[in-house]
């Protein structure tokens, strides 16, 4: 039938996969790099985005010509501004951009966790798109009295490949002005960003999951050389999308390591959890995917690599060279790894504490505290999840980066004494859109083309002795408590 087009625009970089519509075959990728960021202040300008998929687009060959539908999946929470003309306004700030936090407390103090929780399934913190709109609003007056669209990043590239402003609930819900239990906006949530202004008239359309966003451009067909008036579809954020790729289901837990941590899951209930530590969102096929967030995951590892003078293979291998050297618990140091100041637990601005060091500790010690801390960190957000109420008896996927690593899977599985999943498809997020795309163009359901795909199979890890999970957690737990 011809190949579908996923796009996933990340922090990083664009990534563009074309895949069989019936088989899912991997045909042809293409990658492009986007502007470094340095948080806590964190902007690109939108059209290093469209630059960036015009280059990725170019490695894709005379493969493009078989494209018969496209979707593009984006990093949530960022705000995009457009003028009176749709000129981009100001660089887009994007989901690790911390400098709404003194927004983000006032919005919680203003209404009440428990009463953001209830509207849109989230408290809002930082990253949230609502907390960079009051900032732009306190911040730069004259910016937010210009705007005439508010966009997140994927809403910006579907606008500019069909000229249509809209988004999909699985992204809007990511917003922090758009309740996935009542599928609307909520007057009330944006009252709190301005109360003189209306604002439900800058916002995108959100459209239904298997709804199509538009068809591709004249304009848009000739700068990514792909064919003119092809389905588009509605798009979605990048964990919704991960979602996609991997044919989650009610269930199953999937554990991102990237440049942030997530974990996250399928589930037919909404939740609203007023600690603020689970997001409450929607997916992109009509049930939702609660989600916790750390800021700082494969980053923290990096980093010690470069303290050390390796890389990222000889620090992962440094760190498994740590287990087999060390059993228990007893004299390694501990990482706390908020590196880039925290989101779960909101602490903007945390630093990183590495405590337990000795004149003995050795580079396989600190590599694998490194490891240990990041994961940890996310199982405390993957426990949140149950507190919430969410099942978590399915799969538990390893996805993102940091799943190529050895010490990473090794280090979720014993952890969690439980069996990891590392799926054979490397960018899940792109391999998701291409889901999307597949649905929109066939009107086949998304689970049915999972399982045409065959998503989620992949390498299985299996736990090992060697580490008291029990022991590990708790020695982290006390030393985040003096952060």
């Amino acid at each position: 039938m011809g190949l579908v087009a996923g796009v996933d625009s990340s922090t990083q970089s664009t990534k563009v996969e074309l895949r069989d519509v019936d088989t899912g075959t991997l045909v042809a990728t293409g990658r492009a790099p986007h502007p470094p960021t340095s948080p806590p202040t964190s902007e690109q300008h939108p059209d290093a985005w469209w630059t960036a998929l015009r280059e990725a687009c170019a490695q894709l060959g005379a493969h493009r010509r078989d494209v018969v539908a496209l979707a593009v999946a984006g990093q949530q929470h960022g705000l995009v501004v457009l003028g009176a003309d749709d000129e981009v306004l100001r660089p887009a700030k994007l989901w690790n951009d911390t400098t709404s936090a003194p927004q983000a407390a006032a919005l919680v103090a203003a209404l009440g966790a428990r009463r953001w929780a209830t509207a849109c399934g989230s408290v809002p913190v930082a990253s949230f798109t609502v907390t960079k709109l009051r900032w732009l609003r306190d911040h730069e007056p004259r910016t937010y009295a210009a705007a005439r669209r508010v966009l997140l990043p994927h809403d910006w590239l579907t606008w500019r490949l069909t000229g249509e402003p809209v988004t999909d609930r699985g992204d809007a819900s990511g917003t922090g002005w758009w309740s996935p239990r009542t599928g609307r906006y909520d007057p009330e949530l944006l009252a709190a960003v301005d109360a003189e202004r209306d604002l439900f008239g800058l916002l995108p359309r959100v459209l239904a999951p298997g709804d199509v966003a538009g068809t591709l451009s004249a304009d848009a067909a000739d700068e990514l050389g792909l064919p003119v008036g092809i389905p588009v579809g509605p798009g979605t954020g990048d964990n919704m999308a991960a979602a996609l790729g991997l044919g989650l289901r009610p269930g199953d837990v999937a554990i991102s390591l990237g440049t942030s941590g997530t974990a996250f899951a399928a589930s037919e209930l909404p939740t609203a959890d007023a600690t603020g530590a689970v997001a409450g969102f929607a997916d992109a096929t009509g049930r939702f995917l609660p989600l916790v967030c750390t800021l700082n995951a494969t980053r923290v590892t990096d980093t010690v690599a470069a303290w050390l003078g390796v890389d990222t293979a000889t620090v992962a291998d440094l760190a498994l060279a740590g287990l087999d050297r060390d059993a228990g618990r007893a004299g390694r140091p501990v990482f706390v790894p908020y590196f880039d100041g925290e989101r779960t637990p909101d602490r903007p601005d945390a630093t990183g504490l590495v405590t337990g060091l000795r004149t003995s500790t050795t580079r396989e010690q600190l590599a694998l505290a490194a490891h240990l801390g990041v994961v940890c960190g996310l199982l405390d957000g993957r426990d949140a999840l149950t507190a919430a109420g969410v099942a978590l008896e399915g799969r538990q996927f390893l996805i993102g980066g940091g799943a190529r690593s050895p010490a990473y899977r090794r280090v979720v599985a014993d952890l969690t004494g439980l069996p990891v999943l590392v799926p054979d498809a490397d960018e899940t997020v792109a391999t998701g859109a291409c889901v999307q795309a597949a649905a929109v163009l066939t009107g086949a359901g998304f689970d049915e083309v999972a399982d045409a795909w065959d998503l989620g199979a992949g390498l299985v890890v299996e736990p090992q002795p060697g580490i008291d999970a029990v022991a590990e957690r708790a020695a982290y737990q006390d030393a985040a408590k003096r952060v």
